[in-house]
């Protein structure tokens, strides 16, 4: 296997193999790739994906600027938010045309994002804090301390965290951010999802994600997975697990953590989302997305997107992926 270079987060959390390449600078605005039909699908399961933006001319794979070295993403049902890791900023776009409503402030190196349905939480990887922000005007409400957070899953009353630093995931309550518990899980947990009854954590250390109950932090169990667990998502009946160092995904059944598949996906695979039908993966090492169907695990297509990706998001019609190496955006 070809050695890679890892991004200086990674070399410093440990927690991915990124390939990086030297950062390319973009100006302000909009960088518009050569049309091309979305690659989203028309699907009953998602209500969000409306027919006429699969034809509208607007509907095309673009790129958008914004700080350096973005990392994960949140959408609030309006805009997309996006952890600037290099510039220790977040950026607040609107998802329907891009535009930059707004750059705001947090700490130090910040990688995850989160949308409590008021509220945008930021972890700050490199300042050992939670920034949380007014997702109206970007307004700072409060800045808390934690130990090396990363990752984030709301579970519709409460926010949860991971502390790869710590090996625990921590909650809070949003409404004041008091911590409610922080619970031990395996070596070095990175994302974080709910399931509608339980937490996942994804343990890159370990190999293995921890399924914990939201009212107190108890292990419900612990399921092996591939190598390097980073990113977690939930379809709507099955967890969703992206192994960073064996370049595939697990797909578990959420009630009970049975595997119900493995798929091979591009190199360094590190955040997914779901959007109503597919599993969208990042590569981060191919600087591509893989579309798998979320029912069979069939690959759908491999699309290009800018370099190092790493995050992912989905705004009801379109995916949202974050290309660390190249400071953009990519929608399509």
């Amino acid at each position: 296997m070809t050695t890679q270079a890892t991004p200086p987060y990674a070399r410093k959390w440990h927690f991915g193999k990124t390939v990086m390449m030297p950062i390319l600078l973009f100006g302000l605005g909009a960088i518009v790739s050569p049309p091309a039909r979305s690659q989203v699908v028309n699907s009953p399961q998602n209500a969000g994906q409306i027919a006429l933006l699969h034809w509208y001319a607007a509907n095309l794979v673009t790129r958008f600027a914004v700080g350096t070295q973005p990392a994960q993403m949140a959408f609030d049902g309006a805009n997309v938010w996006i952890a600037n890791y290099g510039s220790n900023t977040v950026t607040k776009l609107r998802a329907n045309d891009g535009a930059v409503l707004g750059t705001f402030p947090v700490g130090a190196n910040p990688l995850g994002v989160a949308f409590d349905g008021a509220n945008i939480w930021v972890a700050n990887a490199g300042g050992n804090s939670l920034t949380k922000l007014r997702a109206r005007d970007g307004a700072l409400l409060k800045t808390l301390s934690m130990c090396n957070p990363f990752g984030f899953a709301f579970d519709g009353t409460n926010i949860w965290v991971s502390n790869p630093g710590c090996n625990s995931v921590t909650k809070l309550r949003v409404g004041d951010g008091s911590v409610l518990g922080t619970f031990t899980v395996a070596s070095y947990p990175l994302g974080l999802a709910f399931d509608g009854t339980s937490i996942w954590a994804a343990n890159s250390h370990a190999n293995l994600v921890t399924k914990l109950r939201p009212k107190d932090g108890v292990v419900l169990g612990t399921f092996a997975v591939g190598s390097a667990p980073q990113g977690v998502a939930f379809d709507g009946a099955n967890t969703w697990v992206t192994n960073n160092g064996s370049n595939n995904v697990t797909k578990l059944r959420a009630s009970d953590g049975t595997v119900l598949g493995t798929f091979v996906v591009g190199t360094g695979p590190a955040g997914l989302v779901y959007d109503g039908a597919n599993i969208w993966v990042v590569n981060s090492g191919t600087n591509n997305v893989t579309k798998l169907q979320a029912s069979s695990g069939a690959v759908l297509g491999n699309f290009a997107v800018g370099t190092g990706p790493n995050g992912a998001a989905f705004d009801g019609a379109n995916i949202w992926i974050s290309n660390t190496t190249s400071n953009t955006i990519s929608k399509f």
